[in-house]
Parts: structure tokens; C-alpha cells; sequence
């Protein structure tokens, strides 16, 4: 078993396939789980990392548990040999997926990245900085969240990068292929999300 990944351990992940998945994890459910199982499967990776971040730019700092408490819940939640819990971000010292991942790159120079992310995040990824030089970094795989396609047919990085669609059937290929290059894996659905967790546990205080 690897041990939980940091900067220092570029041995350790050598010619290994890593799918990225970020976020807040405010907290971790098994809606991460889901998406992760499927990415391992579909996309023949060899472990995915859970990046939980400091701060994620985009959210509010209110209502936002300590890092310590999100990475506690994460590894409560992950309950998979390759499903790693990191607060690599902190570590770095970025805060923007695209500085994240330039110096993953630069940390890990042999191991082979993919991003991992929802359709729900693919709607609103074009606010992000630079984003569109994410997806000139790694491949980039988007796996359903509900609801069940989330009009992806009018996001602006779908129209962006259409000419760099991977079919879903090909999905194995994409580990092995230079970036810009990108897959939409349509898998079962998962209900949980963050937002209904806290709404819940709001109710019951």
C-alpha cells in the first residue's frame, strides 16, 4: 500500500496512472466514491487521489470545515486500497487547480496524471483560472453527477474542446494520449452531495 501522497515521494509514484480528483470535501461522501470507483475502472488508473483543498477560490470560507476536519471525514469515506487521502495543495502552497497541477508535474515528472471531475464542475469550469490550459496539461475524464447530463450539450468547455472528445468506448486509451484530450463517462448516478449533507445535519442540530 502507498503511503498518502506529498511532494517528496516522486519514487513512489513512478509509471503509475493517477486519477486527480479535487475539491473541498466539505465533507467527503459517497458520491466521491462513486465517481472514483468508476474513473479506477473505466479509465485503468492505478490509484485516485482525493486533493483536498485548503480553500477552494470559487466557495465562500463560511460554512467551510477546517482542513483537518475534511481530511478526517476523506479518509473515513475513501474505504478503497487505491483511494488516497492528500492535502497535497497546502503542501504546494497553490490554490488554483491549474498552479496545482503545474507542479504536480513538476514534482512527479514520471507519473502520469488525469483530472478527474463532474459534469456539475464542467458547467462552470470556464471560471476558473487559465482553464483552459488545464486541459493542455493532462487528459481530463468528466463523469456524470446529477442531474443526469446537466446540459453539458451548451458548456463552454465542451464547445472549446469538442475536437478533443475521446468516446466514452475508447476511455482506456485516454492514460496513453498527449493532452488536449478528453473523455465524458456516462456511469449510474450517485445522489449524495455535499450541499444536502450539511443541509441534513442543519436540521438535526
Amino acid at each position: 500500500m502507498l503511503s498518502t501522497p506529498s511532494p517528496h515521494q516522486a519514487n513512489l509514484w513512478a509509471n503509475r496512472t493517477v486519477g486527480l480528483l479535487g475539491g473541498s470535501f466539505n465533507p467527503a461522501h459517497e458520491g466521491h466514491r462513486h465517481i472514483s470507483l468508476y474513473a479506477l475502472k473505466l479509465l485503468g488508473l492505478d490509484a485516485v487521489w482525493w486533493m483536498v483543498s485548503p480553500q477552494n477560490p470559487l466557495k465562500p470560507a463560511a460554512g467551510m470545515a477546517s482542513l483537518e476536519e475534511r481530511m478526517t471525514g476523506a479518509i473515513e469515506a475513501r474505504n478503497h486500497l487505491h483511494i488516497h487521502v492528500t492535502d497535497i495543495e497546502r503542501q504546494l502552497g497553490t490554490r488554483h487547480t491549474v498552479d496545482t497541477l503545474i507542479a504536480l508535474k513538476q514534482h512527479f515528472p514520471s507519473t502520469r496524471f488525469i483530472w478527474l471531475m463532474g459534469t456539475d464542475n464542467l458547467l462552470q469550469m470556464h471560471l476558473w483560472r487559465e482553464w483552459e490550459r488545464i486541459f493542455n496539461l493532462v487528459p481530463v475524464a468528466v463523469l456524470d453527477r446529477p442531474p443526469r447530463g446537466n446540459n453539458i450539450k451548451s458548456c463552454p468547455a465542451l464547445e472549446r474542446f469538442r475536437a478533443n472528445l475521446l468516446p466514452q468506448e475508447q476511455s482506456l486509451r485516454l492514460k496513453t494520449l498527449k493532452p488536449p484530450v478528453w473523455t465524458i463517462l456516462h456511469i449510474p448516478l450517485n445522489e449524495q452531495s455535499a450541499t444536502n449533507i450539511r443541509e441534513r445535519r442543519k436540521l438535526q442540530i
